[in-house]
């Protein structure tokens, strides 16, 4: 889900001490974080510094809409030490050796690494650090266009009345996925062609402008101060003008950026909508049997030297488990998690067999918390994974789910994985939690333009916009979705489990829900100015996670159990 560019709480806290009720959680000596409409809105631009740790802000005292880690950490966790807690991280893959999170992951110690076998007898090979269920695999289709290549040959060119009784709803999907191929395809080619046409525009302009101010490294105020004599000269001085507002004052890097997204929907092409990309000959598997498991291997980093691919993994683990004490890079949000990798999601859409396969894995092996950063809207097995998340649910772990890019309304369109079906509300479960994303600006951008919403089947939100975390080759980079708002809950939780192993999966979300910060403010829904709502109604909780309530109504909830 990749973006382009362009019940009540209060009345459950009590002031005063409220006691442990776990041998290794704080004493906590906190009242709860309320009445937050009165906060007054911030003015001014966050600063770099605030803007890469804007997740772990207060919104009471630094007026950003964050998740309280830093003040949780100070005011209530500061010495104390929570058990360690393994989060599964059903993703593209994490960079291991990364310097911020090689600390931070799990490893399996009933296995013998490198000896060729199954020393803990669970089915997977030299399993040290979780499992490769794509192999050497890396792009993949879309689902739907996974659908219309094995129906297309039986129903192209078919009339209606052709179509027998039992072959209807088959034929209708197929129909269904025809038309979204086609406008979707349609689509991405314009967006290369006019994006195309744009880079044209800003190279001639670039050019032109820097032979004017005798330098490519010109500022705003160069250009400000700058006074064409000719009409072509206005027109590039408007181009770059316009650039320098809306993305960045170096033009080079917006040409690179301009660059990435014609790329991107190359790639697209290449991959996701290509009817002869075949890459899961790769797996030797076939992934519409659940039955057939031997396949895979060990290498959680992909086959990628470069790790290109497994950025997306890679950040999600960082915004979990990023080591806080080793002075570099960055604080994830969970001291105490080991990050358990399970690579299942290719560049493309998923398989719901590596996924339910991946969610099964990362239980057996002891996650207590696993974050699923993806989904699709056509799903061909989705049973396989409601089956896998009843049977996380039936070993007592939590799953936190991103609610997906797209600004859609999921209590009328369907995702997958979910655990509520559109015609029926009722959750197959009690641990599956769904993460909506916030923006930085607390106000009526409060809500990201491009997430989810749902009051059904969106839980929560969390910070999810321009987010610092780590990627491959010990860097760092912002990324932004519901991707990145999943993973900072993640982390919530296995704090929460760290200190009160006793609470329930189900009791750990429920707290997660019920301890958010809510406001009564109308926000901007789907970047649509013209489509405002209250921010409460948006999602099942109305609220915003926030670490510090969560400990304390958790250690309130496990004092009286």
């Amino acid at each position: 889900m990749r973006i382009p560019i362009y019940k009540p709480l209060l009345a459950l806290f009590a002031a005063g001490l409220i006691t442990s009720c776990s041998s290794t959680a704080p004493k906590i000596l906190s009242t709860p974080i309320e009445k937050i409409d009165s906060i007054p809105l911030k003015v001014r631009d966050l600063s770099e510094a605030e803007l890469k740790n804007w997740p772990a802000k207060d919104l009471a005292s630094d007026t950003i809409p964050g998740m309280s880690v830093n003040k949780a950490y100070t005011e209530i966790i500061k010495n104390s030490k929570p058990s360690t807690v393994i989060v599964g991280v059903v993703d593209s893959g994490v960079d291991i050796e990364h310097e911020d999170l090689k600390n931070s992951i799990w490893t399996n110690t009933d296995e013998v690494p490198g000896n060729g076998k199954d020393d803990d007898s669970n089915g997977y090979i030299d399993d040290i650090h979780g499992w490769n269920f794509l192999g050497d695999e890396v792009d993949e289709n879309l689902e739907y266009v996974r659908i219309l290549r094995k129906l297309k040959p039986k129903y192209d060119g078919k009339s209606e009345s052709s179509i027998s009784t039992a072959d209807r709803e088959e034929y209708n999907l197929y129909l269904e996925t025809k038309a979204e191929y086609e406008k979707e395809h349609q689509e991405i080619i314009q967006n290369r062609d006019q994006t195309k046409e744009i880079l044209n525009q800003v190279q001639e302009a670039h050019q032109a402008i820097s032979k004017e101010l005798k330098t490519e490294n010109y500022t705003k105020e160069q250009v400000s101060d700058y006074k064409p004599l000719t009409q072509g000269m206005q027109r590039y001085k408007y181009i770059i003008t316009q650039m320098q507002n809306q993305v960045d004052e170096n033009i080079p890097h917006v040409m690179e950026l301009i660059q990435e997204e014609i790329d991107y929907y190359k790639d697209r092409l290449n991959t996701h909508l290509n009817f002869d990309l075949n890459e899961r000959v790769k797996t030797g598997d076939d992934p519409y049997d659940i039955t057939d498991r031997n396949y895979g291997n060990n290498q959680v980093m992909g086959p990628e030297k470069s790790k290109e691919n497994i950025k997306h993994g890679t950040h999600v683990a960082g915004i979990i488990a990023a080591q806080r004490d080793n002075n570099i890079g960055i604080k994830g949000i969970a001291s105490n998690a080991k990050i358990l990798v399970v690579r299942a999601v290719p560049n493309g859409d998923e398989y719901d067999k590596d996924i339910a396969l991946g969610i099964r894995y990362a239980v057996d092996n002891g996650a207590k918390v696993i974050n699923t950063s993806f989904g699709k809207y056509y799903s061909t097995n989705p049973e396989w994974v409601r089956d896998a998340i009843k049977y996380a649910a039936q070993k007592d772990v939590l799953i936190v789910n991103a609610a997906g890019n797209e600004g859609l309304n999921l209590d009328q369109k369907m995702v997958y994985p979910n655990d509520q079906m559109p015609d029926n509300p009722q959750e197959i479960s009690d641990n599956f939690l769904t993460v909506g994303a916030l923006n930085y600006e607390y106000g009526s951008g409060l809500v990201a333009g491009y997430s989810n919403v749902g009051k059904s089947n969106v839980d929560i939100f969390a910070p999810g916009s321009k987010i610092w975390s780590t990627t491959p080759n010990n860097t760092y980079e912002y990324l932004q979705g519901t991707s990145m708002a999943s993973p900072e809950v993640a982390g919530i939780a296995a704090i929460i489990r760290g200190f009160y192993p006793k609470l329930s999966a189900g009791q750990v979300k429920q707290i997660i829900m019920d301890s958010g910060l809510s406001t009564g403010a109308t926000v901007i829904v789907a970047g649509d100015r013209n489509n405002t709502q209250k921010f409460n109604k948006l999602s099942s909780s109305g609220k915003m996670a926030n670490l510090y309530n969560a400990l304390i109504l958790a250690d309130q909830i496990a004092k009286n159990q």
